[in-house]
């Protein structure tokens, strides 16, 4: 299974990122680990794996990152059912900063954890989940129709850089953030009729988030694949996007274009605020260490 081409307004660079993830059972989670670790050879990133999925970010030359998807969408050496990543669970952009300093895979509990009610991701609700899912064509006739309620699943910093128009800032420090903003408005959302439209970096957290939002009563839908999947596939969505996109690694920042921006992060964090103060300590100190490395 070759994955798909990117578009054409997307350039060559010599290093390709590219991040995925899937809820998919996996049997056995650290011979996944041990297998991803082996097809990851020559590349860096970040990788969980847990009973309820994989997810995580890889970059490294064109020709070596496509090779890894290749091998994770046919399940090589098992480290994921076969065909359980399909070619479009795969959202690229290109690197002038490399975005991570060595390969790490680790298993966890959980591919992500939100604290959420277990039942949250049980088979009906992931089925729900699967239907409630809106192709960027879909998400943006969704935002000119201004009949939902856009609400942005990331963290404040991130809405701060940047965000769909119109959209709604939690406040969110913290996951528990969403949650209180949620149930402190579910009542007048329903009331009033209108859906919650839920977008995030790479699709992820919404996956777990939209079944808690629906056994709330709410009518919900989510951007499948994310803001990146958005960029991707949407060569103007600059006309629907404020500013930049964080990612979690090296660059910090993309534009609409995905191209890396140089935006650092002294300009994404509020030291005054305890919460953006570790994180932008933790970055300096990563930056430390990669200038210490060297090239």
């Amino acid at each position: 299974m070759q994955p798909p081409a990117l578009p054409p307004h997307q350039a060559p660079a010599a290093l390709r990122h590219s991040a995925f993830y899937r809820f998919v059972p996996m049997a056995d989670p650290p011979s996944a680990a041990a297998a991803l670790r082996q097809l990851g050879c020559g590349l860096t990133g970040s990788i969980v794996v847990a009973a309820e999925g994989l997810s995580g970010a890889v970059a490294g030359t064109q020709a070596a990152v496509q090779a890894f998807e290749q091998a994770l969408a046919e399940g090589a050496r098992g480290c994921a059912p076969p065909g359980a990543l399909r070619p479009g669970d795969f959202k690229r952009s290109h690197c002038i900063t490399p975005p991570f300093g060595r390969l790490k895979v680790r298993v966890k509990p959980e591919i992500v954890a939100l604290g959420l009610p277990r039942h949250a991701m049980d088979g009906a609700a992931a089925r729900a989940a699967d239907e409630g899912r809106l192709a960027p064509a879909q998400w943006r006739s969704l935002l000119a129709s201004g009949s939902a309620v856009v609400l942005d699943n990331r963290n404040h910093f991130e809405f701060r850089l940047g965000h769909f128009r119109g959209a709604v800032d939690p406040g969110g420090h913290n996951f528990l953030d969403l949650v209180e903003h949620v149930q402190q408005h579910a009542a007048a959302w329903r009331a009033d009729g209108r859906p919650v439209a839920m977008y995030c970096t790479g699709g992820i957290r919404c996956e777990k988030t939209a079944p808690w939002l629906r056994s709330l009563g709410l009518a919900v839908w989510q951007l499948d694949g994310g803001v990146l999947n958005y960029f991707q596939q949407v060569p103007d969505a600059a006309q629907d996007w404020v500013g930049e996109c964080f990612v979690f690694d090296n660059r910090i920042a993309l534009d609409c274009a995905l191209q890396e921006t140089p935006t650092t992060a002294a300009k994404v964090y509020d030291p005054s605020r305890a919460d953006e103060a570790w994180r932008l300590a933790r970055a300096a100190q990563l930056d430390a260490a990669t200038a210490r490395r060297g090239p």
